[in-house]
């Protein structure tokens, strides 16, 4: 009996010591389950809900590009999205047959097995495997009846003209977003707004009859209308390759516009690549070179690749730029096309013997022959007849100081020498294009100015944008920037392009029956500050130069056998526009044997009535410009062609009014 009230304690301590014991699980479970409800609440719901709802994106279609007469240029091709479900993977596989399952899907989708195996042990809820297969392989893969896979409509980009334009048009990444030329630019337009699939699903995927249901259907892109025109684009892209066999130059530039306008008709660049596979080079004897490339080395050649240089790489435009700077000189009466000039071969400016091409000289010649002829000391003596403010006053109102904003990523601005700091020197290359670097795509936009009677215009690419029932949703007008040089000095100034190419240097560019204009340059290529035996020969032509519908410019980079615009750049231009000219409707004129040319007589500063009676005398027609004129009495202040020139009989003689 003594022992009792002993063991009574002990009971009482044991039962004392479980209650602490318990009141501690208690403790710790209430502990717990607030952190379950007020830490962990986010995040487990989240894991809830990713368990219970299929959230799977419902992809835009992406706007598609058509050319100017509404021809495809970048499309979408439909096809479907695979995902997976990780977990029910594991759930319904393990061990060597989820191994054969990834093997199998791996070989389908183009990926490779244990990238795939890493899926299905990821923790996410869902996760897509493959971006884009067709249709043909998406009934293959569900032939293999995997559990846990699920498909979404899609659709890949596709571009049907293959490298047609591809560095103007660009190309888009594997998830679909622009990533180079007006792809890249226009991303937001094109790419349109993404829907959702909302359902409420089982712990295994599978929807639930009884659950909510959601479809939030995507907006598609819009789709752009450009200012090119395929058939133009294609001669130029055929031009362009005759141009690299037979120069095997390292690169060619080539644009054509509508000087009017501003329109981009064309734009090429060679070489260049395919969009459809925009990872690797087009040429086989360039892919062979990249594959041996590190992945850094692959990456700085894929994006050189991808670039526009047209609006991209400066270059020193050598004499086609005298265009610009006897155009100012016109402009400013400090000459005249018949202002006669001595050419000993070079001139002495502040100490310093600045020689021309030929360094002999051309002796005599006038402001006409001068460009003919190229010739540098010329432009000097113009130059500084200008002076230097007015020179680069010019600049400035032909776009030279500023980017063009042409709608295209990746525009560089000029590299030009600050006005304080050039010296009379620096000013005398300038004058004939040396020392002074552009974009093509601001040398060919201020000479457009020249045809357009001296109204420099904003180039487009794109005309606008429609919806997906072809409504105009965004219009892009055409945009008059200002009037760089009068209409007289204009007309002038194509007089002279077109003596270029039928007297002087642009010889190659002649087409039987048709007035073409133009200027030849070449320009030593600079590298790290100093120049090179490597020239940029380039070629810019314009027709017909009575009534310009066209400017184009070639750019062709270290030609191997020759040096000179007139002969790398010159023949790939006509070449473009014996087809481009008759396809603008540009009427071509018969050759006239001598019996049947006239001498073009002088009408200028004669009444409207004079003028169209003695042009009609002479056997050849007249009409008047500005066409608003044509009824109206007037005083002729300027005639194409010239007096004294030849021409067939019943040719047509333009008189103008302004």
């Amino acid at each position: 009996m003594a022992r009792r009230p002993e063991i009574l304690r002990k009971n009482k301590d044991r039962v004392l010591i479980a209650f602490f014991f318990f009141i501690i699980l208690v403790f710790a479970l209430i502990v717990r389950l607030a952190w379950i409800q007020i830490v962990d609440a986010d995040e487990l719901n989240e894991k809830a809900v990713n368990q219970q709802l299929s959230d799977i994106p419902v992809k835009a279609k992406r706007g598609e590009i058509y050319d100017s007469k509404g021809k495809q240029i970048a499309t979408n091709i439909e096809g479907f999205e695979v995902w997976v479900r990780p977990q029910q993977i594991r759930d319904t596989y393990s061990g060597d047959k989820k191994m054969d399952i990834a093997a199998e899907l791996a070989g389908l989708i183009d990926k490779k097995t244990a990238a795939l195996e890493k899926v299905f042990n990821s923790d996410q809820p869902l996760v897509r495997v493959s971006g884009f297969v067709d249709k043909t392989t998406r009934d293959k893969i569900k032939k293999l009846e995997i559990s846990g896979l699920e498909f979404t409509n899609t659709t890949q980009r596709y571009y049907p003209m293959g490298t047609m334009a591809a560095n103007l048009i660009g190309s888009v990444d594997s998830e679909g977003h622009g990533r180079s030329g007006l792809e890249a630019q226009f991303d937001q337009a094109l790419s349109g707004v993404s829907g959702r699939w909302l359902q409420d699903t089982d712990i295994m995927g599978n929807s639930l009859s009884y659950g909510n249901k959601q479809y939030v259907d995507a907006r598609d892109g819009y789709n752009a209308v450009l200012t090119i025109d395929e058939i133009l684009q294609h001669y130029a892209e055929n031009a362009v390759k005759q141009g690299m066999k037979k120069t095997r130059a390292k690169k060619i530039q080539f644009i054509a516009m509508d000087p009017k306008t501003g329109d981009v008709l064309a734009m090429v660049t060679a070489p260049t690549f395919d969009p459809n596979n925009a990872n690797q080079p087009a040429d086989k004897s360039d892919k062979a070179k990249y594959d041996k490339l590190s992945l850094k080395e692959k990456s700085a050649y894929l994006s050189e690749m991808w670039r526009n240089p047209i609006v991209s790489d400066l270059y020193e435009p050598g004499s086609c730029f005298k265009l610009i700077n006897t155009s100012a000189c016109l402009e400013e009466g400090v000459t005249k096309p018949s202002e006669k000039f001595y050419d000993k071969g070079y001139l002495d400016v502040d100490g310093v013997r600045i020689y021309c091409s030929v360094r002999s000289g051309h002796g005599k010649e006038n402001l006409m022959q001068a460009l003919g002829n190229s010739c540098n000391p010329v432009q000097m003596e113009l130059v500084q007849r200008l002076g230097k403010k007015k020179y680069y006053d010019y600049l400035n109102l032909f776009g030279i100081t500023k980017k063009t904003n042409i709608t295209l990523p990746g525009e560089q601005s000029a590299m030009i020498r600050n006005q304080d700091s050039i010296t009379t020197v620096d000013l005398a290359t300038m004058s004939f294009g040396q020392g002074i670097a552009l974009t093509p795509i601001q040398m060919i936009t201020a000479a457009s100015s020249i045809g357009n009677e001296g109204m420099l215009m904003k180039p487009r690419l794109v005309k606008k944008l429609t919806d997906s029932s072809g409504r105009t949703v965004k219009t892009y007008k055409t945009q008059a920037v200002r009037q760089v040089i009068s209409k007289k000095t204009a007309r002038e100034m194509c007089k002279i392009m077109q003596y270029v190419v039928d007297e002087g240097g642009g010889g190659n560019a002649k087409i039987e029956g048709y007035a073409i204009g133009g200027k030849t340059g070449t320009s030593y290529k600079v590298k790290n500050g100093k120049y090179t035996k490597q020239t940029y020969a380039s070629f810019l032509g314009m027709a017909p130069m009575n009534d310009p519908k066209i400017i184009v410019l070639c750019v062709t980079d270290t030609p191997k056998n020759t040096m000179y615009g007139g002969v790398a750049s010159a023949p790939i231009v006509k070449n473009f526009m014996e087809k481009a000219l008759p396809y603008l409707n540009v009427e071509k004129k018969a050759a006239a044997s001598s019996e049947q040319t006239v001498t073009v007589p002088k009408v200028t500063g004669k009444s409207s009535a004079d003028a169209k009676s003695i042009i009609t005398a002479n056997g050849l027609k007249c009409k008047v410009l500005p066409e608003k004129y044509a009824k109206r009495k007037f005083k002729v202040v300027d005639q194409y062609p010239a007096a004294g020139s030849k021409a067939a009989k019943k040719d047509t003689v333009y008189i103008y009014a302004e």
